[in-house]
């Protein structure tokens, strides 16, 4: 319900957080309400929020990209808040975070148990996952990080096609998934502790389109590091290059010279994915930049990422992409050729 006073949201910021979310998130909630008057001429109003950029020391800090970014209190100054926001982490997935943030982690926990909302955007789900919190809930994360996050934290369900989540008792828990699907979250809660209609004077005013495509379209199915195990590494470089050839998983496992239960078992360990798994990946990778840039029929792309049967390929990158070949290449390549276009001025 809306409050009758300022509603304080606290923006932690950590030396990993990107400026650009922040302050999104910063100017988002202090445009509320105010622009809109402004724009029709009524009185000079407040908005009903007050952000803080808050840290463990309260002292300016570089950011994940660099920028220069002064807190305006530290946790001891904001004991407190209706509601802590993640906005974002800059670590590449797979960065062990444990040990990692202990004082926020700490201070967020503590915020949650005097009754504040947490929330998190794109990767910050990295730490709100570290209070214990997630657990036995539905969530979400930027699809480079779910399926890590899925290994490490096992009692949450996280869904990386979803864009925003609300969970936990009396719906305090508030999650936005990939990219700017913050603009989701600040929306969320403007809608909850302004009114819905507030929320979306902010989205017209800012042109925030949230269309409902899953973000499992945007995803990279390739996404991740190279495997620290040198022996499979190798095998992913060779089916990065190699993946239309008849039986690449028999190829790889010649490659490595391994018997084949054991060739299987070390790739899984060390990808999350089977051999196959990882070959259908790189092709629908493939596949997706070929929907994108060209005008080949989808059965002549089945084919040409090593696909004969073109039926098989369709249920296939559904199931993985959440959309069909042609609603793919519908969605993606207007956007594609005008980036083009832009590129060839």
């Amino acid at each position: 319900m809306p409050l009758d006073r300022p509603i304080t949201v606290a923006l932690l910021g950590t030396p990993a957080v990107s400026a650009a979310t922040l302050y999104g998130f910063y100017d988002s909630l202090h445009s509320t309400r105010r622009d809109w008057q402004m724009l029709h001429g009524g009185p000079d109003t407040p908005s009903p929020f007050r952000p803080l950029v808050v840290s463990a020391d309260g002292q300016p800090f570089e950011g994940g990209n660099g920028v220069r970014i002064t807190p305006d209190a530290s946790f001891a100054e904001c004991p407190h808040p209706d509601v802590a926001v993640i906005t974002d982490l800059m670590i590449p997935p797979g960065t062990p975070v444990q040990g990692l943030y202990d004082a926020e982690v700490a201070w967020l926990r503590d915020a949650y148990d005097h009754g504040a909302t947490l929330a998190s955007a794109c990767s910050g789900a990295l730490l709100l996952a570290r209070t214990g919190l997630l657990d036995d809930q539905e969530a979400t994360s930027h699809w480079a990080y779910c399926d890590l996050l899925a290994r490490e934290y096992p009692r949450t369900r996280w869904h990386a096609e979803r864009g925003l989540i609300v969970a936990g008792p009396q719906q305090r828990l508030i999650m936005a998934g990939s990219g700017v699907a913050w603009h989701m979250l600040v929306l969320a809660l403007i809608a909850r502790y302004a009114s819905p209609d507030e929320a979306m004077q902010v989205a017209r005013i800012n042109l925030l389109d949230l269309n409902s495509t899953s973000a499992t379209a945007y995803a990279s199915l390739t996404r991740g590091p190279r495997a620290a195990d040198e022996l499979v590494a190798r095998c992913q470089l060779w089916v990065a290059s190699n993946y239309r050839v008849e039986s690449p998983v028999a190829q790889m496992m010649t490659l490595s010279g391994l018997p084949e239960r054991t060739f299987k078992r070390r790739f899984t360990q060390a990808t999350g994915m089977t051999p196959l798994d990882y070959v259908h990946t790189v092709r629908l990778e493939e596949a997706k930049q070929m929907l994108e840039s060209t005008d080949l029929p989808v059965e002549e792309i089945a084919l040409e990422v090593g696909y004969q049967d073109a039926s098989f390929f369709g249920r296939l990158f559904r199931r993985k992409v959440a959309l069909t070949p042609a609603q793919y290449r519908k969605r993606f390549a207007p956007l594609g050729a005008q980036l083009r276009r832009a590129a060839s001025v």
